[in-house]
């Protein structure tokens, strides 16, 4: 039995991730800050609590992640820890950078500690590239990033590269483009956007305040975004990967769409709300994924119609 370890197990990606695995027959192990008071409602959610063992880790700590890891060590290990929102990371850029590249260097160092032949995936990130300017992003385009989130991404992104020329580890960046799900916290505003349109469906008197609506993204399924990352981990040799869709559209039409699925019109219900606004935003974000449909054999199967209909969908039916 191959044996997982999941940092950040309870987020939206570490939760699906879980169910994969354990779906697949591989024993999990799960790590959260402090597994006696975590909630673990995504796990609960999906059903998967009971079937895997969850243990405390300070990713910020280096003996912490050495301990875990030489007590454990897995076959395969996922980082898909640390502070995940590029808003909050403007108010909380000292947390971010430790969370994301001292966490991502803490990993990296205690597998190179322990010499064991682990297979290690990062959670990079599509604000890397910054504004892509109409232009498709793939593996060799530049960093140019624009939030304290994305530095700290690029800086981890370069310490995987250079773990893995440097010492051979088996180290890889899933660059994912934005993918959502039900799991998603309501600060995201994909959820904030999905939750608002039904409740309002429900009270029409009610109005949903948003920042800048005229960006563009690549909006894709999580659930099926974790295959990609265990794939990047079956092959011999670690390579990077873009993540996505292949298709990005604006946020207003995020809104219209999921505005539509209830009948209603999003120009009457929503408010632009300029305290919203960050201090450097994307406008345009446009990824080209030929890379994983051409070696991992992976490509997406929803887009983001399909997206905004499957949680519009299971919102109401968990209503």
């Amino acid at each position: 039995m191959r044996r997982a370890l999941i940092i950040g197990v309870n987020g939206q990606d570490g939760a699906y991730l879980a169910k994969f695995l354990l779906e697949k027959g591989y024993e999990v192990i799960g790590t959260s800050r402090d597994a006696t008071v975590s909630s673990f409602a995504n796990l609960t959610k999906l059903g998967v609590q009971a079937r895997l063992q969850i243990v405390s880790m300070a990713l910020n700590d280096f003996r912490s992640v050495l301990e875990v890891i030489k007590k454990f060590t897995p076959d395969e290990i996922y980082n898909l820890a640390g502070q995940t929102s590029v808003g909050l990371s403007f108010e909380q850029p000292v947390e971010t950078m430790e969370s994301i590249t001292f966490g991502t260097l803490n990993i990296l160092e205690a597998i190179r500690f322990i010499d064991s032949p682990i297979h290690f995936y990062n959670a990079g990130s599509s604000e890397c590239f910054g504004d892509t300017k109409n232009l498709p992003a793939s593996e060799s385009t530049p960093f140019s990033p624009r939030s304290p989130y994305a530095v700290a991404k690029t800086a981890a992104y370069g310490l995987v590269n250079n773990y893995r020329e440097s010492y051979g580890l088996f180290a890889c960046t899933g660059i994912l483009f934005n993918h959502e799900s039900p799991l998603r916290p309501k600060r995201f505003v994909t959820q904030k956007i999905i939750q608002a349109a039904w409740h309002i469906s429900k009270n029409l008197d009610t109005k949903l305040s948003l920042g800048n609506i005229s960006i563009y993204r690549d909006w894709g399924w999580a659930p099926e975004y974790i295959e990609a990352m265990w794939l990047m981990l079956q092959r011999e040799r670690p390579e990077d990967f873009v993540i996505a869709t292949g298709k990005s559209v604006s946020l207003e039409y995020f809104i219209e769409k999921a505005f539509s699925y209830h009948g209603l019109s999003w120009k009457n219900h929503v408010l632009i709300d300029s305290s919203f606004l960050r201090p450097s935003d994307i406008e345009y974000g446009a990824a080209d994924p030929r890379k994983a449909e051409f070696i991992l054999g992976w490509k997406a199967k929803y887009d983001v119609d399909d997206v905004i209909r499957m949680m519009s969908t299971i919102t109401q039916d968990a209503e």
